[in-house]
Parts: structure tokens; sequence; C-alpha cells
């Protein structure tokens, strides 16, 4: 028996998620940068007083691990181990682009051969994203890597297989990739803390569980800060 707090804040996404044994009770989100701190903690309130859960009853936090925003995955991840460290419950990290995976694959009307490739996105600076390649069971194909997209980009891959790019990082990959013919854009993408429910509830079941006093998101880059306007 698992019951899961999931939060993501990796992306644009700010997003929480209750679910027990692998299924989704509830769920509250917005898709708006630059709000993550304002409403994470309100969210997760409204959610457990929606469900009737208290927190004591919680058996773990799941938290989206990244890449992604610097920003975001510190909100997500500090709010976590606070969670975990008052109410001695264990961390749980999933990362972003692995739950994202199976936010398709898990879609109902998501169908598609088994030599179709799944390359989430996530967008990082000018033409960078972060991303990685699985296959329709959410095998990994392709490490995830911070990578500076260009015409070349996947050219291997995509002589051989379709590949569906989707996240908040695939727009900007359109104007470069989509002359591809094997090619496809999911425009219709929004990342959830729903997503997480697969591998937090697996990992639960396993006791995969993270060090909350040492844990730290997966931020792939380092941080840089830019200059602020005068």
């Amino acid at each position: 028996m698992s019951l899961i707090l999931q939060i993501e804040t990796a992306t644009t996404s700010c997003s929480v998620a209750l679910a027990r044994v692998g299924e989704v009770l509830d769920f509250k989100e917005i898709n708006a940068r630059n709000i993550h701190a304002e409403v994470i903690t309100l969210y997760i309130n409204e959610l457990l007083n929606n469900t009737g859960i208290s927190y004591n009853d919680l058996d773990a936090i799941a938290v989206s691990s990244g890449p992604g925003s610097y920003t975001g995955l510190r909100i997500g991840v500090s709010t976590a181990k606070g969670l975990c460290f008052a109410l001695d419950k264990p961390l749980i990290a999933v990362e972003t682009l692995e739950a994202m995976a199976d936010g398709v694959i898990n879609n109902p009307g998501f169908f598609a051969d088994d030599k179709t490739l799944l390359c989430p996105m996530i967008d990082a600076r000018r033409m960078e994203v972060y991303t990685a390649l699985f296959d329709t069971a959410g095998n990994r194909v392709r490490e995830t890597a911070a990578d500076i997209i260009d015409e070349n980009s996947f050219a291997d891959y995509l002589q051989h297989h379709k590949i569906i790019f989707f996240g908040d990082g695939a727009e900007k990959c359109k104007s470069v990739l989509s002359n591809n013919p094997n090619a496809a854009f999911s425009d219709d993408f929004t990342n959830s803390a729903i997503y997480l429910t697969e591998k937090a509830a697996q990992k639960f079941a396993d006791g995969v569980f993270e060090d909350v006093a040492y844990y730290e998101p997966y931020y792939l880059k380092d941080f840089i800060a830019g200059k602020k306007a005068l």
C-alpha cells in the first residue's frame, strides 16, 4: 500500500498529484512561468483538503528530479525535502524526462508501432534542450543530454525510426527538424505530476529512496546567472 504526494516543478508546469498504489486520486496544476514558489504549497494544501487526506497519511513524497529549470527544481526539491523532514517520510526522485515519456505512453489515445521513438524535450537556452530518447515500452534508447538542436540532430535515428518530439522544448525545434518525414511533433503535451505515478509507485515498492539530507536535483548543467537589466 502506498499513498504518495507527487511534485512536478522542473518545467513551466507547477503540478502536484496524489496517487494511491499507482492510481491518481486527484491533482492540481498550472502551466505558467515564475509562479511555482507562489502556489506550490497552496496547491498541496488544497489537494489534501479536497481528498480528505492528512499529511500524516502520506507514505512518501515523490519529486521530479530534473533536468529542467534551475529555479523550478530548487523549489520543488526544497518543498519535497521539507515535507520529508517534517513528516519523517521517505523521498522518491523520478527523472523528469522519464516521467514525460511515461505520460505519453500511458495516454489512452497513444498508438505507435515498436519502431517509433519518443523524444521528450525541455527548453534550456536558445536552441538548446534537455532531451533523451525512449522506445514505446519506456526503455531508454539515448542517454539524457543537453543538446543544441540543428538540422543534423537525431539524423541517425530518423533514418530508421519515426520520432515523436514533445515538451516545452520541442516547439522551437520544429523549424529545423520538421522537414524530415520521420519527425512528428505533439503540440498538446503539458508536463504534469501525474506522470510521476508509475515510476514513483515502483520505487516505493522496491524501497528505492533518496537521502533526504544530501539529495540534490539533477541539474545536468551548472546554473548561469544572467545580467540584470539596468
